[in-house]
């Protein structure tokens, strides 16, 4: 399985995030706007290995699956010592779509799980060596996953409940330890923290809009985040894990058992927020990621309970034959997805296809070459963070490339080449209808239309782009605050964040 995501790293071109991701990994900014640095540190560490190259981006989530896989039967081993649950522990996540095939797709959520699963890894260690020193380690691990993501933070109820509701509360209320592990999370998160003290606290009132945004309930959206989990986790594994999480919850809190406790906690609370969001917003499909490993371990640790706590025979054997059907099915359902994506001519799922609707920039920057050499221009201007990104990569530096509007996604980047843009011709590419923006209207720029380009995948068309020349101006690269061309658009809608204030 770890070779077939190689495989699958290395051949699939890039999609539009991994892109944006792998050009933070080539500045020096404390932080970005979006989120934390960790992702960008970890592209730049496969990248160091093998290059700018696609599984040079990736590399990084095929070593975090690993590492992933090793915490988890780890854990698994240290509360069950039994042999069966720890392969169970292995083959979950390589029966989940998301993991078994997409943790080598980079995101943020990629960067995180590792670490957020060694801090799972640490609290258990706690728990079986009584050594308060472990809570130190789970704060630096703690402080990591903040680095990866900011909803690393929906972990704290779990941790909180492991340490206050179990006999040994007091203990740990009066020890030194865990207020020094959240002193140490602290120091870790702090290049976030200064970079956002620096910037207006940008990137905690960008990620505001994102939880505090409602657009009604609407049962698509329930419905969307509901079928997300079933195709990204496992049609057959979702409900084993879901029933084993339940039945570990009321395991933990009746007994005040502190490991089921952290491990049951740390999906259900996500989840249900996450259901509960879904009510009035469009759950993406990377948000909920960060918890199902934690879910996978505590799923093998029930089989061995059930068996252990006395429960019918017909019990245990259902429960040990849906486990085992979850990993057959959903390795193959991996595998069938892999080949779908590899090898398979066709296109199933027309424009809303993940991997389609991101596919064939070459072909718009093969025009926009061409465009260049024919009129002189030395410069790309772009009007979305996607078109940019890809661009930027596939032009790897030979031209400058300028996202004019959205300013504030790219504070602290270096000079893109500034004496190669100022008083020279730029083309601007652009997806159909971002070409009559109205912030074009208040621009001193002259626009010549030259042609539109169409990206396909597999005989589609997916999306329309316009070129134009531009001359006459030179775009700011850090306009001041009251600028349109400064704020970014949220969601999937338009919206400032200048109305947060």
């Amino acid at each position: 399985m770890t070779a077939l995501r190689i495989v699958y790293a290395s051949m699939l071109e890039l999609r539009t995030d991994e892109a944006y991701y792998w050009t933070w990994s080539k500045e020096a900014a404390l932080s970005f706007l979006d989120h934390p640095p960790g992702i960008a540190w970890l592209i730049r560490f496969g990248t160091t290995i093998f290059g700018d190259t696609p599984l040079g981006v990736r590399f990084g989530g095929i070593v975090a699956m690993l590492v992933t896989q090793c915490l988890l039967a780890d854990i698994v081993r240290r509360v069950t010592r039994d042999a069966r649950a720890i392969v169970f522990a292995l083959l979950m996540p390589e029966a989940a779509l998301y993991y078994g095939l997409l943790m080598s797709k980079v995101a943020p959520d990629v960067a995180m799980i590792p670490v957020a699963v060694a801090m799972f890894w640490s609290l258990v260690r706690l728990t079986e060596s009584g050594d308060g020193r472990w809570w130190l380690a789970a704060g630096f691990f703690a402080g990591l996953s903040l680095l990866s993501k900011f909803t690393a933070i929906m972990f704290l109820p779990a941790v909180a409940a492991f340490a206050l509701v179990p006999d040994w509360r007091w203990r740990w209320l009066r020890s030194p330890y865990p207020y020094l592990a959240v002193l140490i999370a602290i120091a870790v998160f702090s290049p976030v923290l200064i970079w956002n003290a620096q910037h207006d606290w940008a990137s905690f009132r960008f990620q505001g809009v994102r939880a505090t945004a409602n657009y009604g309930i609407s049962w698509r959206t329930i419905g969307d985040y509901i079928g997300l989990q079933f195709g990204l986790v496992g049609f057959v594994l979702l409900p084993v894990v879901l029933s084993g999480l339940t039945l570990t919850a009321w395991r933990g809190y009746r007994t005040r058992e502190p490991v089921a406790i952290l491990l049951s906690t740390a999906v259900l609370v996500p989840f249900l927020y996450f259901l509960w969001k879904s009510l009035t917003l469009r759950v993406g499909e990377t948000w909920p990621m960060f918890m199902w490993p934690v879910g996978f371990a505590a799923a093998a640790i029930n089989l061995v309970s059930l068996r252990r706590e006395g429960w019918s025979e017909r019990m245990t054997r259902s429960a040990n034959f849906w486990a085992n059907t979850a990993v057959t099915t959903g390795i193959a359902f991996v595998v069938a997805v892999f080949l779908y994506y590899m090898v398979a001519p066709w296109n199933f799922l027309g424009k809303i296809d993940p991997i389609g609707a991101e596919a064939g920039y070459d072909e718009v920057a093969a025009r926009a070459q061409a465009q260049l050499d024919k009129t002189g221009a030395t410069w790309i201007a772009t009007t979305d963070y996607r078109t940019y990104a890809m661009l930027r990569w596939l032009f790897r530096g030979r031209v400058p490339v300028i996202e004019i509007n959205e300013r504030g996604r790219f504070q602290d980047f270096a000079d893109p080449g500034i004496d190669r843009i100022r008083g020279h011709a730029g083309l601007y590419v652009g997806r159909e209808p971002d070409n009559h923006l109205p912030l074009w209207n208040s621009l001193p720029v002259t626009r010549e239309p030259l042609e539109q380009v169409d990206r396909h995948w597999r005989g589609l068309v997916m999306d329309t782009y316009a070129l134009e020349k531009l001359t006459g101006w030179t775009p700011e690269l850090s306009p001041p605050k009251d600028s349109p061309l400064f704020w970014w658009r949220v969601l999937a809608g338009d919206v400032a964040t200048r109305a947060l204030a």
